[in-house]
């Protein structure tokens, strides 16, 4: 698809006039953003407890670890599909498959695997069940940057990680936490399949607008040379391969920091595991929160810059920070929810990527957005191994180091996604600024 020339509309056009879109929500898909919400607190339900949940069922430890990474895999390869398959089939029909299914292997997984702690079961229906959440979630997602304005189109990305992260897990393990002691831990799984369906219902049912109805590639693509494509446009678009490596980095000491963060603060510097995991949770709720912020601030003074300085700058300071904060102070639960929160916030000045990538390759979407999501699969496995590499001759402080490093290195990187029509920024600036009175602006 190819991007409208927003440049040239007279400014009184380009001026929201309705609530939503003022605060950075297209009205046509505000019920997908309820549904994407719904969602993904039902698959985040279980985040926080099933493993020990099934240990207790009798699953052995190293199977229920290899349960997770099974999951992983085939949740990374949606994450790279869901673009392309928007692409070929329309955004709306890669959520139905996507609800489709969660639904079904959800079921499975309950009636069948869980019961019987049947480790090949529970490997096939909650390994294919990974393949739910990002069709569905980042399908959607598609369907933003396809109709969305390009002038906007920060502050709405910004909003669909506000649901997704709102769902996954910060709300989904709020609910668990309240309905595990009323109705127990494996009715709390059968509920999430609840949200799960009402909020793929409420998505596909009551969003009407017709682009995401059908495919998003240019007419007369083979189906193959969109699937390809997906893969392709990284070397085929450098920029595109660019942000995909960007992304990459951006949640990378997200998913390294599980791996040794845990053992650091408990055993070194001597927080309770309650301590940490509020502290973890302080990290995630502030990175909701900035989702939002870095979103409409993308918008405002750019995309690119905002992801350079507040994401790769920001992250690498706060980086450090934490460690060397931390050590310094000791056991201080203050201080260190600062800090982390400080991460948490840093760590959503990549949001605009989103809203950036599309734009890299305005006739291919989909497939930009299939690049990003590899990008984010990418990061499960780059976090973990940059702590395999260094903590053992380094130590944590190397480690820290290396993340820090990481994200400088994308901060340089994004000099490089420079948009291929400049102009949409200046009229994005000026329309906002005619949007707020002064004393709001950010």
């Amino acid at each position: 698809m190819t991007v409208p020339p927003y440049a040239s509309m007279p400014e009184s056009e380009m001026r929201p006039r309705h609530f939503l879109e003022r605060v950075g929500i297209p009205r046509v898909l505000v019920w997908g953003f309820l549904g994407v919400l719904l969602f993904m607190i039902g698959d985040g339900v279980e985040s926080g407890y099933l493993s020990p949940y099934l240990i207790d069922e009798g699953v052995p430890k190293d199977q229920v670890a290899l349960l997770f990474t099974v999951y992983g895999v085939t949740a990374s390869i949606a994450a790279w599909f869901s673009g392309a398959l928007s692409d070929l089939w329309g955004p709306r029909r890669v959520m139905m498959l996507g609800l489709g299914v969660w639904a079904v292997f959800q079921v499975l997984f309950l009636t069948v695997a869980v019961p019987a702690a049947d480790v090949p079961l529970l490997l096939i229906s909650y390994g294919l069940r990974g393949f739910g959440y990002p069709l569905f979630a980042y399908g959607f997602l598609v369907w933003v940057t396809a109709v969305t304005p390009e002038h906007r189109l920060g502050s709405a990305v910004g909003w669909f990680w506000f649901a997704f992260t709102g769902g996954l897990p910060t709300l989904g393990s709020l609910f668990a936490s309240l309905t595990i002691p009323w109705i127990g831990a494996y009715s709390t799984l059968w509920s999430s399949l609840a949200l799960v369906v009402v909020g793929g219902l409420i998505a596909l049912t009551l969003v009407r607008e017709p682009t995401g109805r059908g495919r998003l590639a240019p007419v007369g693509e083979r189906p193959v040379a969109t699937l390809l494509g997906s893969l392709a446009i990284i070397w085929r678009n450098p920029r595109v391969g660019t942000g995909a490596v960007v992304r990459a980095i951006n949640t990378a000491a997200q998913f390294g920091f599980l791996v040794f963060l845990p053992v650091f603060f408990t055993d070194t510097l001597g927080f309770s595991l309650t301590e940490w995991l509020q502290l973890l949770s302080a990290m995630f709720a502030t990175n909701i929160f900035f989702n939002l912020f870095f979103g409409v601030l993308g918008d405002r003074i750019g995309w690119q810059r905002t992801v350079a300085w507040c994401g790769g700058v920001g992250c690498a300071v706060t980086t450090l920070l934490l460690y060397y904060g931390t050590v310094a102070a000791g056991h201080n639960y203050p201080l260190a929810m600062l800090l982390v929160s400080l991460f948490g916030a840093t760590l959503a000045g990549y949001v605009p990527l989103s809203a950036l990538m599309p734009s890299l390759a305005p006739r291919h979407k989909g497939q930009a957005m299939s690049a990003l999501n590899l990008g984010a699969g990418a990061s499960t496995f780059l976090g973990p191994a940059v702590v395999g590499l260094f903590l053992g001759p380094l130590g944590v402080q190397g480690v820290m180091w290396a993340f820090a490093l990481l994200y400088l290195a994308s901060a340089a990187m994004s000099a490089f996604l420079t948009l291929p029509h400049p102009g949409v920024a200046a009229v994005a600036a000026r329309e906002t600024q005619g949007d707020m009175p002064q004393t709001s602006k950010l």
